[in-house]
């Protein structure tokens, strides 16, 4: 840009750049890369900004100075010369700015690398802050919780007493919001008196060495549930799956005969060295059929509510163990 003489000078030189020539050093050459005219006869010397320009003086018409123009071009010069401050004082202040901002910028640096790096000692040291010792751990493993499972199929380990009141408690049961009255209960040693068909043989080969049972009534349907124990897992295994005929219908404690010279149902199931079977059937004698839900649905419910009572077992008697075998506190 331009104030009617020379230009104003470039920007301040970047460090590094090569070729120009910033603020504060020697003029550039004058405005469109012209040539300046040299003074010659009745000229003057006007000084500018950072480079020098001639200007005619005026004439009057008898030779003698034309002092109204002089007085405007003197008038003109000084305003020249107030605006060049003016921009001048900017171009100070940006360039002192640019220096607060760079000396700004290394003290913050400056600062942050004393904050991430070890700082030094400005006095001595008085005091000084014992590390806390890490927490240590053992590298052993704690056994893991016993398995009630394990429990009732060891006889090693099955050692709780097992009576007909401890598996068939109570005088009624509620399976699922159904209910079912308890009768007569039994134990045995002698496991093929209790049975009907071929279950006996299969109970006696397989090593049975008991049998408890219980019976259920609800809505004229019967159930008797037998609980046979084995000396292993595998033996109440195979008794389960040679198993034919079924567990003998226990009469008595206000239940009638049933499933005799009928048609009932029978099931067979195991867990751990326990073998349990049902047989269900109508109190007034009717054969069961496929379409029986009733006889079918009560039979599912002595079944779970046995096998729920000897899971317990388990659970009970490894609970027992793993406090037994916890450190004292």
């Amino acid at each position: 840009m331009s104030f009617g003489g020379p230009q104003w000078p470039q920007e301040p030189q970047q460090q590094g750049q090569q070729g120009h020539q910033g603020y504060g050093y020697p003029p550039q050459p004058g405005p469109y890369g012209q040539q300046q005219q040299q003074p010659g006869h009745g000229q003057r010397q006007q000084p500018g900004y950072g480079q020098q320009q001639w200007q005619q003086q005026p004439q009057g018409g008898d030779g003698t100075p034309d002092w109204g123009a002089l007085a405007d071009a003197s008038a003109a010069g000084n305003r020249r010369k107030r605006r060049l401050a003016i921009v001048g004082g900017v171009v100070a202040t940006l360039a002192v700015g640019a220096v607060v901002a760079t000396a700004v910028v290394a003290t913050n640096k400056k600062n942050d690398e004393a904050k991430n790096g070890t700082p030094t000692p400005t006095g001595t040291v008085t005091a000084t802050v014992s590390p806390t010792p890490a927490p240590t751990f053992s590298s052993v493993a704690p056994p893991p919780p016993p398995d009630p499972k394990d429990y009732i199929s060891d006889p090693k380990k099955d050692k709780a007493p097992l009576t007909t009141d401890g598996l068939y408690p109570g005088r009624k049961l509620t399976m699922f919001g159904r209910p079912y009255q308890k009768g007569a209960t039994s134990a045995t040693t002698n496991c093929a008196a209790v049975t009907q068909g071929g279950l006996g043989t299969v109970l006696k080969k397989n090593g049975c060495e008991r049998v408890l049972r219980a019976t259920y009534v609800k809505d004229g349907v019967a159930i008797t549930v037998g609980v046979a124990v084995f000396p292993s897992e595998k033996a109440a295994l195979a008794a389960k799956k040679q198993a034919t005929g079924g567990i003998a219908p226990l009469t008595g404690a206000g239940v009638k005969d049933f499933c005799h010279a009928t048609v009932c149902l029978r099931r067979a199931n195991s867990v751990g060295r326990y073998a349990y079977f049902t047989q269900s059937g109508f109190t007034s004698g009717k054969k069961v059929t496929t379409k029986d839900k009733p006889v079918f649905q009560a039979s599912d419910d002595l079944a779970t509510f046995v096998f729920n009572q000897i899971y317990a077992r388990g659970k009970s008697q490894a609970k027992a163990a793993a406090a037994a075998s916890a450190p004292p506190r």
